[in-house]
């Protein structure tokens, strides 16, 4: 499934167009030049780089100011204006925690944005970087593009080194819709203004930092990443054969095998819980309910039924902390949990699930719980307490799916099974459900999570 397009703006009043996919450590990846995230989402050769990341990680990418999806026209593009970006995009997500892979001209904003928030970048992953305009082909980036811009284009293509027919011709095709020739002359200007001269920052950058660059690459020598990897003091140089711009084809396995080794040398990776972003706009929301609460009081007395609920809670909690779930509140004999994202809802309920059917199996009381989960927009409100609650149709259709399940059953709503297409959970169809309070029927399915 294709990720959704959303905005932030900068400081300076520029629209950022920016994505999220996939779950784990959020990584902040401004998009190589000559951009365009949904073209590049679906293109085989940078498609390949974008989906690699996001199995493995929260990958949140955008198209600099001027390209893509993101405001054209910009008059201007240096290195303040590349951090303005950057920030843009982490403040509109509420990242807390997170590691930057920066390539090219992006290298300069990602290490002042380190420099001056160092408790919350984990890591740098830099990409073909230049700190020192003289190291940089000249003429490839700033004449040829002003005297030829499909001749240009024609070389940003063939760089990749092609092997499929037609197939610089369809990157091409793409290419001349990230941006325009004069965007790219304001990008030209910026080398001049910053964007690719910090080499005095690189001492003061503290976090670990990956440098890698692909030996080949005819923008920027492979002596600038030892130069840049000499001055940093927690550096590792990685330098890889090939020379293409965007790491895939046959740069693709060794430069993820790097990326991967790096992030266990950071502690994190793709089995870390996946921050929640703190943006509102889209949610996975999940509730449990005891089955039959009502009944167990009455026939275990209040003390046993409640001892009963607080092991409900207990596993839940647990659940919820392994998949980077937010608990929302609970409700006695229920939870309202909340996830960024849909693969780790589910995960979630399969867990809750397997861990009372697996306490069932000898506990003299079993312990049934009805799990149902949506997916929407709600709206984040404080209650008089101070603490955070969802409302909206996406909570109360979330509400009302799990009021059908019965106990041990995982139902979930069709918007939750097209975010995991291709994630291999397995669904039963239970076909058009009467929900109390709407007038329509929802579809509903059942998630197989047993081997029963």
């Amino acid at each position: 499934m294709e990720p959704r397009i959303r905005y932030a703006q900068t400081e300076d009043g520029v629209s950022i167009a920016f994505m999220v996919a996939g779950d784990g450590v959020p990584v902040v990846h401004p998009f190589f030049y000559l951009s365009h995230l949904q073209l590049n989402w679906t293109n085989d050769y940078s498609g390949q780089w974008m989906r690699a990341l996001a199995d493995r990680y929260q990958l949140i990418a955008y198209d600099a100011r001027g390209n893509g999806l993101s405001q054209r026209g910009v008059e201007r593009y240096g290195l303040e204006e590349a951090l303005c970006d950057l920030e843009a995009v982490i403040d509109k997500l509420a990242l807390d925690r997170f590691v930057i892979l920066a390539p090219l001209g992006h290298g300069g904003a990602a290490i002042r944005y380190a420099i001056e928030n160092e408790g919350r970048v984990l890591g740098l992953i830099l990409w073909a970087v230049s700190a020192r305009t003289k190291s940089l082909n000249r003429a490839l980036i700033e004449t040829l593009p002003m005297e030829n811009w499909e001749f240009f284009l024609q070389s940003v293509a063939q760089s990749a080194n092609w092997v499929e027919p037609g197939a610089v011709r369809d990157y091409v095709d793409l290419l001349r819709q990230t941006m325009s020739r004069d965007d790219y002359r304001a990008l030209a200007r910026g080398s001049m203004g910053g964007l690719f001269d910090f080499e005095d920052l690189l001492p003061a950058v503290s976090v670990p930092t990956l440098v890698m660059h692909p030996k080949d690459f005819v923008m920027v020598d492979s002596e600038e990443a030892m130069h840049i990897a000499t001055l940093i003091p927690d550096s590792r140089l990685v330098l890889l054969e090939g020379g293409s711009t965007i790491p895939s084809g046959d740069l693709l396995e060794p430069t993820i095998e790097a990326i991967e080794e790096f992030m266990s040398e950071l502690g994190v990776g793709d089995d870390s819980a996946t921050v929640e972003t703190g943006d509102a706009a889209f949610r996975t929301v999940l509730f449990t309910d005891v089955e039959g609460s009502t009944a167990l009081t009455d026939r275990l007395g209040d003390a046993r039924a409640r001892e009963l609920l607080r092991e409900h809670e207990r596993i839940t909690r647990e659940a919820l902390k392994a998949h980077g779930g937010t608990e929302v509140k609970t409700m006695g004999d229920g939870f309202m949990a909340s996830f960024s994202s849909a693969t780790r809802a589910l995960e979630c309920a399969i867990a809750v699930q397997s861990a009372f059917a697996e306490r069932n199996e000898s506990a003299e009381e079993p312990i049934k719980v009805r799990i149902g989960l949506n997916a929407g927009e709600p709206i984040a409100e404080d209650d008089p307490g101070g603490r955070g609650d969802l409302f909206g149709t996406a909570v109360n259709v979330a509400a009302r799916i799990a009021a059908k399940a019965k106990g041990g059953e995982i139902l979930a709503s069709n918007v939750i099974r097209e975010l995991v297409a291709g994630k291999e959970f397995l669904f039963n169809d239970r076909g058009d459900t009467e929900l109390r309070g709407f007038e329509d029927p929802v579809r509903v399915y059942e998630v197989r999570w047993s081997e029963e």
